[in-house]
């Protein structure tokens, strides 16, 4: 036990710097998605507005600098901080929720978004690995060093732009080549092999993503995927912890929150547009999911953004 606090400690020492570091590159990050100027990186500080945090999530790698989050997919919730990053290989409907320092220093985290065509280029040098069909598509590993010290190379490009062209992409190479030898690194891999079955599924996935909106029928899509009704449902569950139709609920949901925001639609042509044919079973399913109407939840949301934006500029 002894031992294990003195290499944690040691652990711990070797980070902060790092750390510390990307916490002053990323400094300038607003309550929304923040871009770098770098491809594929952003950004993000403080209070963020819940409905920025309840959203279809594309894949990414998200690694906090100070504060912590959790998130919510289906009914798990993953909880993690500056020792771990979330790594994402699918498009996921999920709820998020932030917390600051004790100290009172605002959350901030910078994020990766995943593109598979540049995992695969990778995949050639490394050893195969076995995957793990219980753990789903989403997942928090911890950190290390070297994970660390190639972010901290990436951020510093923002400040030398002439730069980004030439070595964000090594330096987004050497990300994801940590990422892919960690724990969860084959989440990844499958993502960038077609025929596996967790690229079979982001097909799926992506499908249903897209064309929310409409009918479908759970038979159609296993077909395209070549597989069985109940096996696409076994693995469909397994990846996203839902189901098709559940999943297909919560982006019309997400989408309708999103609309209502902008105050430029009526609660029945947003229940029209994201597909339901009865808008009190909208009603319905907008409050179980999001604890209030979509009047209230919508108004209360717009109120939640400007506070976290003075909070944000008091701490800035």
């Amino acid at each position: 036990m002894l031992a294990l606090i003195i290499i944690l400690r040691r652990l711990t020492l070797t980070l902060e710097p790092l750390l510390e570091e990307l916490r002053l590159l990323a400094a300038h990050a607003r309550n929304w998605r923040t871009e770098t100027g770098i491809p594929r990186v952003a950004m993000v500080q403080g209070d963020v507005p819940a409905h920025a945090l309840a959203a279809v999530y594309e894949p990414m790698v998200n690694l906090i600098l100070r504060g912590s989050k959790s998130m919510t997919v289906g009914d798990r919730v993953f909880n993690y901080n500056p020792a771990s990053y979330f790594v994402m290989s699918v498009d996921l409907p999920a709820v998020g929720e932030v917390h600051p320092e004790a100290t009172g220093a605002p959350y901030l985290a910078v994020s990766l978004t995943l593109t598979p065509e540049r995992i695969a280029t990778l995949l050639a040098d490394l050893p195969p690995v076995k995957a793990d069909p219980q753990s789903g598509a989403f997942s928090v590993a911890a950190v290390t060093p070297e994970l660390l010290d190639a972010w901290v190379r990436m951020l510093r490009l923002m400040n030398s732009p002439e730069d980004i062209p030439a070595l964000a992409p090594v330096y987004e190479h050497e990300i994801l080549y940590h990422v892919l030898k960690g724990p969860h690194g084959w989440m990844l891999r499958d993502i960038a092999s077609p025929g596996t079955m967790l690229a079979r599924i982001g097909n799926a996935i992506r499908w249903i993503r897209h064309n929310f909106a409409d009918e479908f029928v759970v038979e159609s899509l296993a077909g395209q995927e070549a597989m069985s009704v109940s096996a696409f449902h076994r693995h469909f569950k397994s990846v996203t912890n839902m189901s098709p139709v559940q999943y297909q609920k919560r982006v019309r949901l997400l989408h309708a929150r999103t609309k209502l925001l902008a105050r430029q639609q009526s609660v029945t042509s947003v229940a029209m547009e994201v597909g339901y044919r009865s808008v009190p079973q909208f009603n319905r399913e907008y409050a179980r999911f999001f604890g209030r109407s979509p009047l209230k939840d919508a108004a209360s949301l717009r109120n939640d953004a400007d506070d976290a934006e003075s909070s944000l500029n008091h701490h800035v």
